[in-house]
Order: structure tokens, then C-alpha cells, then sequence
């Protein structure tokens, strides 16, 4: 082949592909310009916070049967159910006495051992601060089966109504609890327990020991109920709240300021060998 015509065929070869590119090019443009022109055209976008959140809620999901909700409108609800433990429930008040400039402050702190299999009870309270009495006051109180112990001021008494009801002293009836609460997203270990907090709105929380009288309130400033569903029990419960012309604990004057509650769970069936008070 002469060279003229090597280089004729090649010049058509160039024509040929170009025309092709071309023709190419347009069949996309035409595919293109009909592509996004409806809703169903256009891809669903991730939204990758929330994606993310899903992922993280999954992987700390609680067991089955906790998954959606929980309810403990007290505390301490099924510690019957245990071998035995100890808790702990503190209340602290910092404020001042309503309608007044007075401050006054409060912190009461109550112990609880509890043994089912030997059916016995020990509780310590501590209760300090001007609202809760103008003296300081602590008490210890045993339940031995049937026999009730109450020691208080080095003075012993047995089988009261006081012992009786001191010894008695429940959690849920003074710190109260949460109606229904729901997974926060969150696992830990805290007081020895694996436990998943959950979150709940004030509407669900319940409140024994305070009260408020008219043009009262009370605000949830923050909340957290720590759940342990091995043994379907509270291992923490946590409150803060501000209040407004209210009674704490039955006192005779109302206070406004800042209510913190707290609950511990400790020593999960561990029974404890609990005796009569040094002293009686």
C-alpha cells in the first residue's frame, strides 16, 4: 500500500471513531437528561447520624424483654427476690425555706442490709441540717424474724410499733421510682452489676417524699434509672429537681431549691449475717 493510502485510511479510521465518541456521547446526554426528573428517579439519601445512632442502639440493645421499656414505680421493686444485698438511698436538699431569704439545707442517708434466706433486716439512717429537725439524728434498726430492735440516742427498744416500722424502711417509699422508662443507648458495669441506663420523662417519676402545696412546682433538671435484667432489678436511680413552695419528708415548712435523690444497689445476693444492736 502507498503511502497516500495509508494515510487516507487512517484519516477515515479517526473519522470513523470520532463519529462513534459522538454518537456515544449523545445516547448518554439523551439517557441522562431523563434521569432525576421524577422522585422515583432520585436515590433515597442515608442520613448517617441517624444511621449511626441505629447501629449504636443495636449493638448496646438490652436483653430481650427490656428492650422497650421498663417500669419500676419503686426502686427497690423485687429485691425479694434476691439471696440478699445492701443498699444505700441519700437525699440532699441546698436551698432556702419559701417566701423567706432563710437558707437552710438537708442530707439524709439511710443503709439497708437485707438477708431472705435468714428473713432479717438492718437499717442505719443519718439525717442532718436544720429542715430535717434542729438536731442532728441517727437511729439503727434490726429485724431478726418475728423480733424487731430499734436503737436510737444509746436508748434500745424491742418489738415497738417504731422498732417495728424502722426496721421496716423501704427504698421505693422514700425515694420513689420511675413508671416507665425507656434504653438510653448505654451499657456499663456499676456497683458490680452490667446494667443499661434508660431515660425517662418527669411525668414518670414518682415522688413520696416530696409534695408540693399550691402555686407549688417541681422541674426535673436531670434523671437517670440504671437497670440490671439479669436480676430484673435497679442497680442505680438518680434525680435532681427543682422545687418550688414544697414539703420534703413531711416538715412542717415548705422549701424552695435543689432535690437531689439517689439509689444504690450493692452486693447482689450476698446474704450477710445480720445480729441484734450493740447496745440492746
Amino acid at each position: 500500500m502507498h503511502t497516500s493510502d495509508q494515510l487516507l485510511c487512517d484519516e477515515c479510521r479517526v473519522k470513523v471513531y470520532f463519529l462513534i465518541g459522538l454518537c456515544c456521547l449523545s445516547c448518554l446526554t439523551a439517557c441522562n437528561s431523563q434521569r432525576g426528573q421524577t422522585i422515583a428517579d432520585l436515590p433515597t439519601p442515608a442520613v448517617m447520624e441517624s444511621l449511626a445512632t441505629a447501629q449504636f442502639l443495636t449493638s448496646v440493645a438490652p436483653p430481650e424483654g427490656f428492650r422497650e421499656s421498663v417500669s419500676f414505680p419503686e426502686v427497690d421493686e423485687n429485691l425479694n427476690l434476691l439471696a440478699g444485698g445492701r443498699y444505700r438511698v441519700e437525699l440532699l436538699f441546698d436551698g432556702v425555706f419559701a417566701n423567706t431569704p432563710r437558707q437552710t439545707s438537708a442530707n439524709a442517708l439511710a443503709d439497708v442490709w437485707f438477708n431472705q434466706i435468714g428473713s432479717s433486716r438492718r437499717v442505719i439512717v443519718a439525717t442532718r441540717g436544720e429542715m430535717l429537725g434542729r438536731e442532728d439524728n441517727a437511729f439503727e434498726a434490726v429485724r431478726l424474724g418475728p423480733d424487731s430492735f430499734l436503737l436510737q440516742s444509746g436508748i434500745c427498744v424491742t418489738d415497738v410499733e417504731d422498732a417495728v416500722t424502722a426496721a421496716g424502711l423501704r427504698a421505693g417509699t422514700l425515694v420513689g421510682g420511675v413508671g416507665r422508662a425507656v434504653p438510653a443507648g448505654q451499657v456499663a458495669t456499676i456497683n458490680g452489676q452490667e446494667v443499661w441506663r434508660y431515660s425517662f420523662e418527669q411525668a414518670a417519676v414518682s415522688l413520696p417524699s416530696i409534695r408540693v402545696l399550691d402555686g407549688g412546682r417541681i422541674e426535673l433538671v436531670d434523671g437517670e434509672l440504671w437497670v440490671n435484667p439479669a436480676q430484673n432489678v435497679v442497680a442505680r436511680f438518680y434525680v435532681s429537681l427543682n422545687v418550688a413552695n414544697a414539703i420534703i419528708f413531711d416538715r412542717a415548712l415548705p422549701v424552695d431549691g435543689l432535690v437531689t435523690l439517689r439509689y444504690d444497689l450493692y452486693d447482689v445476693n450476698i446474704t450477710t449475717n445480720l445480729s441484734i444492736p450493740n447496745g440492746c
